[in-house]
């Protein structure tokens, strides 16, 4: 079997992946068909930075305790709750669409709700890789895990901005209700006894403090948490961004915005099977390509029109992927088995929670500025909050970041004592450098 997918002789992450890529193809399609039915309803960016914020609320305010909840219950039985409480309220917005009775408020609650599904889904769902393939392989399962829901952002949106041309948004929303089956399926399907399954942590008092403490001591993991926390926040909204760039700059209708996801998964297919081939992930990498992230995102907000815009967001998508595969496969590796429910939890808090600050507000800048500007102050702001990150918590660590830009781009970690006593050569001998 090839390297790059050695995760699925694995039967029991085979059958995941199955049922995953299923289900994701259905949650792009609701995404693409939700921030259009918000448009026709409200014919405003900033609405739609709402309904995103609001979907990932639930994330800022119950992601630490979903982490208790991966750590202290069988994750396959939580993952078939969450999928079933995702596909409920999935039916419920499509039958309102459908029936003409929907109005902005219901698209806000829906979301909402949604985001609580999702915010014990995320981290659940992290933590039971692992699980499923064991610590050798878990590079590989992150990596083939991205390639999975990029292949489905790929597909989605395109069939999404068909699908609504044809039939409307509701339909296209119910079809994601019942994709989620394909999950829980997939959950029942599995051998249990093949399972690298932890046993349970006991219930004790100051559980949620005690993965916040142990993370705060680790500023190697925070570097990355708040890298990807300014990443999150600012940079990754493509569905509000694009969608605002393909309407008001543009002036295209829902297939040509439903092709700007799809031209995006390119690249973050690529960087997810990129991913899934290294053996070794190492936090300089997770660094790197936030930052080429946050440029790129700039770059595509000075684009002119909309071929040079979707010419560069395959670089996008293969920078962000590159950055949250990274990511997720130090902080896994980098933890203890009982804490990870807990940790991974906090990853997502961060990861997602902060959209309810940041979708909002780069809504209101598009709305105000115009939409290229929701691109270009979301990647400066992912590349300055980055940046604050390295020198803060290098400096923690008692590290310092010297980059290289030839013979390739890279980023070389030093103790300072080191970086001290090459500034002194140097100094003390100009032709050195």
């Amino acid at each position: 079997m090839s390297p790059t997918f050695r995760a699925f002789k694995v039967r029991n992450f085979r059958l995941y992946a199955t049922g995953a890529i299923i289900s994701n193809v259905g949650t792009w399609m609701q995404r693409v068909a939700q921030d259009w039915l918000v448009l026709e309803l409200t014919h405003s960016g900033t609405a739609l930075g709402i309904v995103t914020g609001l979907q990932f609320l639930p994330a800022l305010l119950f992601g630490p305790y979903a982490g208790l909840v991966a750590d202290r219950f069988p994750k396959r039985q939580v993952l078939t709750v969450t999928q079933l409480a995702m596909g409920s309220v999935a039916l419920v917005l499509g039958t309102m669409t459908v029936t003409g009775v929907v109005e902005a408020w219901h698209v806000y609650l829906l979301a909402l709700l949604f985001g609580v599904g999702t915010a014990f889904d995320a981290p659940t769902r992290q933590a039971f890789v692992v699980e499923m393939v064991g610590r050798d392989e878990l590079s590989n399962a992150v990596g083939l895990n991205s390639a999975s829901f990029n292949a489905a952002r790929l597909l989605g949106p395109a069939l999404a901005g068909l699908l609504i041309h044809w039939i409307g948004t509701g339909p296209v929303i119910m079809i994601n209700g019942f994709t989620y089956a394909a999950v829980i399926v997939s959950l029942r399907l599995m051998r249990v006894g093949e399972l690298y399954s932890p046993t349970p942590a006991a219930r004790e008092k100051g559980m949620i403090r005690d993965g916040m403490r142990y993370l705060w001591r680790r500023p190697d993991l925070m570097m990355v948490l708040v890298a990807v926390f300014f990443a999150g926040t600012f940079g990754l909204n493509f569905q509000l961004t694009s969608a605002l760039m393909a309407t008001s700059e543009f002036g295209k209708g829902a297939g040509e915005f439903g092709i700007l996801g799809s031209i995006l998964a390119i690249g973050s297919l690529a960087g997810a099977l990129m991913a899934a081939r290294r053996v070794r992930v190492r936090a300089r990498l997770v660094i790197g390509a936030a930052l080429i992230f946050g440029l790129s995102v700039v770059a595509s907000g000075l684009m002119p029109n909309y071929i040079s815009y979707a010419a560069v967001l395959p670089l996008v998508g293969f920078a962000s992927l590159t950055m949250l595969t990274a990511a997720n496969a130090t902080m896994q590796l980098g933890i203890e088995p009982t804490m990870r429910g807990r940790v991974m939890a906090l990853y997502m808090t961060v990861l997602m929670g902060g959209t309810p600050i940041g979708s909002p507000f780069i809504g209101w800048v598009g709305q105000e500025f115009g939409a290229r500007w929701s691109l270009i102050v979301g990647g400066a702001l992912t590349v300055i909050g980055t940046t604050a990150s390295v020198i803060y918590f290098s400096r923690r660590r008692g590290l310092a970041i010297r980059p290289h830009l030839l013979p390739r781009p890279r980023l070389e970690v030093l103790p300072q004592s080191e970086m001290l006593a090459d500034k002194a050569t140097v100094d003390s001998n100009p032709k050195v450098a």
